[in-house]
């Protein structure tokens, strides 16, 4: 089945933007366009790395870019930076990291000092209808569940109702498999108005690979393999790994890792054109994470890499080609942002009648 390939023509034929949306730690705009297609207005939209600023400024002039630091806008007060009054949504994806607990009191003091004590603080300053936050699928059993449980516990302090589920970008439309969690809350008084319980988008009847999406890339950028990795993947077919190598070579390539229980089949990985992508990263040739062309000795190029996210071939990324490729890595897939958007637009509109 052939995917879609999104364009800026598919914005157009969207009705008026209908609702409202806040996004920080907004990186190369992902989860922005997806909720962009699904019918939020961008009021606003933070990110503090300088070419992700700049790659967002230049696909959409008319967005309020915020190039600063989350802390600073904290401290500020973000109805400084922009017009934010009466928002319906607030997006972000901030990083996973650790707590210090006061004793069990779980609040957003014991988080203070990381970013997601920066997004709680935002979203107690903007009260949206509601909000979204995107995460990795390892947040659900970090520090055995604990961090999960403080940002659930400080979600419902701010007045939420909280849903939270890992879902496969797999599922909807992107041949990649990629497994986040995404938290959504619906403030209490949005909630008691529609008396319905938010629901996640359902999955797609189908999955797409690699032959779906690759065909008729534009050329753009591509990383290179040294000499000794390229002699590597001669030895490799689609769909294969490191299995594919002779045993004495096998040896040298994964040195002590040879000996080591487990798969560990993302080394000398070479992707077939019958499968989905693997989980797009931030650099194209780390060697825990390979994964080579189907057909060529290389790592995808940018634009292949972007498709694979489902990055319409329109927007562009600013920046050196590692600078490209971290952007397209961090980023959450565009139809996978604009399904949960359009499961978001769908449950508010329950408020309208």
């Amino acid at each position: 089945m052939n995917s879609k390939i999104l364009t800026s023509t598919d914005k157009d034929k969207t009705k008026s933007f209908d609702y409202s949306v806040v996004e920080i730690f907004a990186g190369a705009g992902g989860m922005a366009l997806g909720l962009e297609l699904a019918g939020f207005e961008a009021k606003a939209v933070l990110e503090i790395d300088k070419w992700a600023c700049e790659t967002l400024r230049h696909n959409r002039p008319n967005w309020n870019v915020i190039e600063d630091d989350i802390n600073n806008i904290v401290e500020d007060g973000i109805k400084r930076y922009c017009n934010c009054k009466n928002i319906d949504l607030l997006s972000g994806g901030y990083p996973c990291q650790s707590f210090s607990y006061a004793g069990n009191r779980l609040g957003i003091e014991d988080t203070r000092g990381t970013l997601f004590y920066s997004y709680a603080k935002v979203l107690e300053e903007l009260k949206p209808k509601m909000f979204l936050a995107e995460n990795v699928k390892g947040l659900v059993t970090h520090d055995n569940g604990k961090t999960l449980d403080t940002m659930l516990n400080v979600f419902k302090n701010c007045g939420y109702k909280i849903y939270y589920k890992v879902l496969n970008a797999l599922h909807y439309g992107v041949a990649q498999k990629r497994e986040r969690i995404f938290i959504v809350g619906v403030r209490k008084d949005i909630y008691t108005a529609i008396n319905e319980d938010y629901q996640f988008p359902q999955p797609y009847n189908y999955t797409l690979t690699l032959k779906d999406i690759l065909k008729d890339v534009p050329k753009s950028e591509c990383a290179k393999y040294n000499l000794k990795k390229r002699e590597i993947f001669k030895y490799i077919k689609p769909g294969g790994c490191w299995r594919d190598l002779p045993p004495d070579i096998a040896k040298d390539y994964m040195k002590s890792t040879y000996y080591m229980s487990g798969g560990r089949t993302g080394i000398a990985r070479r992707l077939s054109w019958n499968e989905p992508a693997l989980t797009v990263l931030c650099s194209p040739s780390q060697k825990q994470t390979e994964r080579c062309h189907p057909d060529e000795i290389r790592p995808f190029s940018i634009r292949e890499n972007a498709r694979i996210q489902s990055f319409p071939d329109e927007w562009e990324f600013k920046g050196s080609i590692m600078q490209q490729y971290k952007q397209i890595g961090n980023a959450v897939p565009v139809n996978l942002a604009k399904e949960v958007g359009l499961s978001i637009k769908r449950y508010l509109d329950k408020q309208r009648g």
